[in-house]
């Protein structure tokens, strides 16, 4: 269910969800972690956030000094460009701002910018950031925008679901450093599969049990289950970070057993007690349907779940494609071309969604 509200929001562009300050949080420490100086020296631009609301600016406007940032530049789209239901309300942050112009907030988008000490406190933080309006609606595709983020040298956000193909080929066209939060079905995007197989993006720290919450406008169209009028948060868990700033979790080797020890303990029923592991109709590679199934002692190549790179260490696995049904191509040949059917087959039964890795070292 919260995978088709993520679909419904991209048919509706109802993009606004608003990550919350402790994922914010613990994802940038997986970096500082891994590389204290990472974002030492460095312009930081946060596009497609609103500087009022988002915690991305709070956390690194909090923390400019400790991190060490150069500067930070967040900017949001024009009230006009949101899908509100009723009648837009600024709001008393708004009004009371110096630069505050009831026309401009509905018609043009925002920008703050943090670069030193504003207040005389002797401290750079949250309350030295300067406000004020951007010349267009702040849509990350305009000029503006562009140059905001030629300007910098890495981009951090959760930009719209229904323009993440746009914006990552934005990030990419200008080599920038990223971290940026999506839907994890994009692994299968053919403008995305390529950069994962190459090494040029890949699977972020994560949140926390798999859990993504977000604030939301549009909270209420969200079923039970999702939306916690408690919390007035919304829960999805096929959300997922990707990045090309590095991080120790994706060095740690996935523990595993040997294909005989899988088959005899697996906990999983549709392994354990079998003779031998499933090979596709159509594929030449073997069907592994769990990531803590992979056999360690395997040296073919092995069909798994796009959910693998939340575990995968390039100096444990070489990933080699992906099925035909996720992009024309991405099979690297072991597709049966012969077959009339995309998708991987078990005798004649469809399997969805599925990438193909070798182990680089086969432990014997």
């Amino acid at each position: 269910m919260a995978n088709s509200n993520l679909t419904e929001a991209k048919r509706a562009k109802n993009d606004e969800f608003y990550t919350q300050y402790p994922d914010i949080e613990k994802e940038m420490t997986a970096y500082l972690d891994y590389n204290p100086d990472v974002f030492r020296g460095k312009t930081i631009l946060l596009p497609c956030d609103d500087p009022e609301w988002s915690n991305f600016t709070k956390y690194f406007a909090q923390n400019f000094e400790r991190l060490g940032l150069k500067k930070l530049i967040s900017t949001s789209y024009a009230v006009e460009s949101k899908k509100y239901k009723g009648a837009y309300q600024p709001t008393l942050f708004e009004t009371s701002a110096p630069y505050y112009d009831k026309v401009k907030t509905v018609q043009n988008g925002k920008i703050f910018t943090l670069t030193d000490d504003k207040t005389g406190d002797r401290k750079v933080n949250v309350d030295d950031l300067e406000g004020h309006y951007l010349e267009g609606d702040g849509d990350f595709r305009s000029a503006e925008i562009k140059r905001l983020r030629d300007e910098s040298d890495i981009i951090i956000t959760n930009p719209p679901f229904s323009l993440f193909r746009e914006f990552l080929a934005w990030i990419i066209e200008a080599n920038k450093q990223f971290v940026i939060i999506a839907n994890m079905n994009a692994i299968t995007y053919k403008e995305v599969f390529p950069l994962i197989k190459d090494n040029k993006m890949w699977m972020g720290n994560g949140f926390h049990a798999g859990n993504a919450y977000f604030s939301t406008p549009f909270a209420d169209e969200y079923e039970e289950g999702i939306y916690n009028p408690e919390t007035g948060l919304v829960k999805f868990r096929n959300v997922c970070w990707f990045t090309n700033l590095d991080h120790g979790r994706r060095h740690q080797p996935l523990p595993l057993m040997t294909m005989a020890e899988n088959l005899r303990f697996s906990k999983h029923k549709e392994i354990q007690g079998k003779q031998s592991y499933d090979r596709y109709d159509n594929y030449d590679a073997i069907e592994v349907p769990f990531t803590d199934s992979i056999p360690s002692d395997y040296d073919g190549v092995m069909g798994v779940p796009i959910s693998f790179l939340d575990k995968y260490s390039p100096e444990q696995f070489e990933i080699v494609g992906a099925t035909e049904s996720e992009g024309k191509g991405f099979s690297e040949g072991l597709w049966d071309e012969k077959s009339k059917v995309s998708q991987p087959l078990i005798k004649n039964e469809r399997v969805y969604k599925r990438i193909f890795i070798k182990h680089k070292k086969v432990k014997k």
